[in-house]
């Protein structure tokens, strides 16, 4: 614990840095409260994107391996490009996070009359899976700025609770006994003088 000056002009600011913690303490824990919640919506979506992504992958596997063309597959996977991630920025208990909003893609030139009949429709199945794929990337992130600020606010809730409140506690707990035994000197101190200086006119 740093030294500290036994003065009233200390235990004033003592007190005064207790009631700010105190004031701000409640504060921190209520926003450490609503990031572990964000948190806990943030992994559930996270699995639910991830079990779309998981199921529409198989389902278009199964689909695909009907057929038994690997070099349609391989066309077919050329063919959409993504070109741009469309997003936006949303503040969750005071954390800016982006989110997701929509993929844009670009078909790369092909002959129609060469696309197997079950083309178009693979087609959009492989852009919601990169659309899946995309938005879990995002939900990743806004999971790791999350719990980063998590980490963040439950230090600073750990070291009020535990620092810098029992230490402002102890600081004008050891002020005012000190105060108090100088007053109580003091007092003693002017009984002597007094005593000293009647005994002295007696004489």
């Amino acid at each position: 614990m740093p030294k500290i000056k036994l003065t009233k002009t200390e235990l004033k600011a003592q007190q005064d840095s207790l009631k700010q913690f105190r004031r701000f303490l409640p504060t921190l824990q209520l926003k450490k409260q609503q990031l572990q919640m964000e948190i806990r919506g943030s992994i559930e979506r996270q699995e639910k994107n991830q079990a779309e992504y998981d199921k529409m992958l198989s389902d278009l596997e199964v689909w695909i391996s009907l057929f038994g063309d690997n070099e349609a597959t391989e066309f077919l996977v050329n063919t959409v490009q993504l070109t741009d991630v469309e997003s936006e920025t949303l503040n969750i208990a005071g954390v800016e996070v982006p989110v997701f909003k929509n993929a844009v893609f670009e078909l790369k030139p092909y002959d129609p009359y060469l696309a197997e009949p079950w083309f178009f429709d693979a087609v959009e199945i492989i852009k919601e899976l990169i659309k899946l794929r995309e938005n879990g990337k995002l939900l990743a992130e806004q999971n790791r700025l999350l719990s980063r600020e998590l980490m963040t606010t439950t230090q600073r809730v750990n070291l009020f609770e535990k620092v810098k409140i029992p230490e402002c506690r102890e600081n004008i707990r050891r002020i005012r006994i000190y105060i108090g035994d100088m007053d109580t000197s003091g007092v003693a101190r002017s009984k002597i003088a007094k005593k000293k200086t009647l005994e002295g006119a007696a004489a």
